[in-house]
C-alpha cells in the first residue's frame, strides 16, 4: 500500500481523541494520520467547513488524501469538499461513519430541547433541517458509508429500522455511495472500532488492485 495521509474529523459533541484507536490501527498499517477539531458551541457550520476546506487544501498540496468523518464530521467533509473542485481528484477515498446524508430524525426530535439548542447551536439546526442537508449534496469522490446496526429496537425512535442508537441505516444511505458496510457497532463507538478500521484498510487495498 502506498503511504497515504488520513484526516479524521470527529462527530458533534466529541473531540479528535475519539478517533485515537482508529488512527492507531491505521498508523500500524503504514498510513500517516491527522485530526481536525472543532466546537459546535463556538462556531457555525459554515465557519467550521471553511476552516476544514483550508486544512484539506493544505494536505492535498502534499499528496493524496483519505478522509474519514464520523457523524457530523462526515457532513462537514462533504461541505468542505464542495469548495475544492480542482483538488478533489487527489482525494483517494472518503469514509462516512454513521454520517447522515439527510435530516436526522433524532435532531428533529431534540430541536425543542433547550439544552440541545444551546449546546449544538447552528450545527444542531442543520442536522434537523431537510432543506439544509439536501443542499450539501454528493461529495463527487469515491465514498464508502459505514453504518452501525447495534441500536435500539422497535420501542425506540427508529421503529423496525436498523440503527446505531443515533441514526438509522436509511438516514446514512444514498445512491452516490460507492458501497455501504453494515457493522454491529453503536454510533459512539464507530471511530474506535477495529471492524471499522478493517473496513477502511480493506477498501483502500482493494482499490489499489
Amino acid at each position: 500500500m502506498v503511504t497515504l495521509q488520513v484526516l479524521f474529523v470527529h462527530g458533534m459533541g466529541r473531540s479528535s481523541a475519539s478517533g485515537w484507536l482508529l488512527l492507531r490501527q491505521l498508523r500500524r498499517a503504514g498510513l500517516k494520520t491527522a485530526s481536525f477539531g472543532y466546537s459546535v458551541s463556538r462556531e457555525s457550520f459554515s465557519e467550521i467547513a471553511a476552516r476544514l476546506s483550508e486544512e484539506i487544501g493544505s494536505l492535498l498540496a502534499e499528496g493524496e488524501l483519505v478522509l474519514v468523518g464520523h457523524s457530523l464530521g462526515g457532513v462537514l467533509l462533504r461541505e468542505a469538499l464542495s469548495a475544492l473542485p480542482r483538488q478533489r481528484a487527489r482525494v483517494r477515498h472518503l469514509f462516512l461513519l454513521g454520517s447522515p446524508v439527510q435530516s436526522s430524525r433524532l435532531a428533529k426530535r431534540l430541536s425543542g430541547n433547550v439544552v440541545f439548542r444551546l449546546v449544538t447551536r447552528d450545527c444542531g439546526r442543520l442536522l434537523g433541517s431537510a432543506e439544509r442537508m439536501a443542499a450539501i449534496g454528493a461529495p463527487r469522490v469515491p465514498t464508502t458509508g459505514v453504518a452501525g446496526i447495534r441500536g435500539v429496537g422497535a420501542s425506540g425512535p427508529f421503529g423496525q429500522e436498523p440503527n446505531d442508537c443515533v441514526v438509522s441505516v436509511s438516514e446514512v444511505s444514498a445512491g452516490w455511495l460507492q458501497d455501504q458496510i453494515l457493522v454491529p457497532v453503536v454510533h459512539t463507538l464507530l471511530p474506535s472500532s477495529r471492524r471499522v478500521a478493517a473496513v477502511i484498510l480493506q477498501t483502500l487495498r482493494r482499490n489499489e488492485t
